[in-house]
C-alpha cells in the first residue's frame, strides 16, 4: 500500500510542475522523487504525469487523482491535530499577504496565535503582487481589494478604510485640493491599493464623485508608494492603516477628510477550497477576530 508521504510528494510535484523543485522542498534527491512517483504510477497502473524537457504536468487521470488526494491529505492532518491535547496544531502553515499589511497590522498581533500553537511553524510570504498560491503551496492568502475570478474559496474577513494623502512639501508647492475634481490638477502616485482602479470614488451626503486618475509615478509595493508620496511625488490613495504612522508623524497629510472613499474588502483566500487545512482555518478565525476589534475598522 502506498504511504501517505508518497501522496504528499506527488501533490507537490504536480503543483510545482517540477521533480527538482519538489525534491528541494522535501529535502530529497531528485532521483529518489522520480523513483517514488514512478512506483506510484506503476501501482495504480496509469500515467499521472506527462513529462517533457520543459515541464511536468498532470495527465487527465493525474488531475483527477490530485483533486481527490489533497482533500484526503488535509483530512488526515486535521484528524491528527484534532486528537492532540487542547487541539494543538502542528506542521507548517504557509501564509501569503501584502507586505505592508503584514508588517503594520498582522505580524504585531500574531504572538497570541503562535503561543497558542507553539508546535505550528508559520511561513509568511510577503509580496504585494498576486502570487500563484497553488504552485507555491500557500495554505491561505490575505488579499486587500477586489478578488479576481480564482479557483478555490474566499471569505470576507473585514474592510479597510481608504484615504488620500500627500506630503506637506507637495501641498506647499502645488496647493491643497478642496474638492475631488481638484485632483485632476495634481500629480498622482499609484500603488497596489489602487492597482485595479481606473478612478477614485468619493461620496458626501449621498452625492458621488468619480475621478479618473492617471498615475505619474507607479509603484507595485505599498511601502514604496508611500515613500514616493512622502518624498513629494504626488497624491496617494491608500488605506488608513498603511499610512497611519506617516500621518501621525506629519510625513503625510490626509486630504478631503469630509469626503468618504469606498472601503476596500479584505478576503482570506483558500487555494485548495474544501481541502483547506485546519491550521489555515484557525489562523483566519484569529485574524478575523483581530480585525473586528481593531481601531482601523472605525472611522
Amino acid at each position: 500500500m502506498t504511504d501517505v508521504q508518497t501522496y504528499k510528494l506527488y501533490s507537490r510535484v504536480a503543483r510545482l510542475g517540477s521533480f527538482s523543485a519538489a525534491a528541494r522542498e522535501c529535502g530529497l534527491a531528485q532521483s529518489q522523487v522520480s523513483r517514488m512517483i514512478a512506483e506510484l504510477e506503476a501501482s495504480l497502473g496509469t500515467r499521472l504525469l506527462a513529462r517533457t524537457t520543459r515541464a511536468v504536468t498532470p495527465t487527465e487521470a493525474g488531475t483527477e487523482f490530485l483533486s481527490r488526494i489533497e482533500s484526503i491529505l488535509a483530512s488526515i492532518e486535521d484528524a491528527e491535530n484534532s486528537i492532540r491535547e487542547a487541539g494543538e496544531l502542528r506542521g507548517t502553515l504557509r501564509v501569503a499577504m501584502p507586505s505592508t499589511l503584514a508588517i503594520r497590522v498582522i505580524l504585531p498581533r500574531l504572538a497570541a496565535f503562535t503561543e497558542r500553537h507553539p508546535k505550528l511553524q508559520i511561513e509568511v510570504m510577503l509580496d504585494d503582487k498576486r502570487q500563484d498560491m497553488v504552485r507555491e503551496a500557500v495554505d491561505v492568502g490575505i488579499r486587500v481589494g477586489p478578488l479576481s475570478d480564482l479557483p478555490g474559496t474566499a471569505r470576507l474577513i473585514g474592510t479597510m478604510q481608504r484615504v488620500i494623502a500627500a506630503s506637506p512639501g507637495y501641498l506647499e508647492r502645488h496647493g491643497t485640493p478642496r474638492h475631488p475634481t481638484d485632483i485632476l490638477q495634481h500629480r498622482i502616485v499609484g500603488g497596489p491599493a489602487g492597482a485595479h482602479a481606473t478612478s477614485w470614488q468619493f461620496e458626501q451626503h449621498g452625492k458621488r464623485e468619480s475621478i479618473d486618475v492617471q498615475p505619474h509615478v507607479s509603484v507595485n509595493d505599498t511601502a514604496g508608494a508611500l515613500a514616493a508620496a512622502i518624498a513629494g511625488l504626488g497624491i496617494i490613495s491608500t488605506t488608513s492603516w498603511a499610512c497611519r504612522m506617516d500621518v501621525s508623524n506629519g510625513a503625510l497629510t490626509p486630504l478631503l477628510s469630509d469626503w468618504q472613499m469606498v472601503d476596500l474588502p479584505v478576503h482570506a483566500y483558500f487555494p485548495l477550497g474544501r481541502a483547506t487545512r485546519m491550521a489555515a482555518r484557525s489562523f483566519v478565525e484569529f485574524i478575523e477576530t483581530e480585525f473586528a476589534r481593531d481601531e482601523f475598522q472605525q472611522r
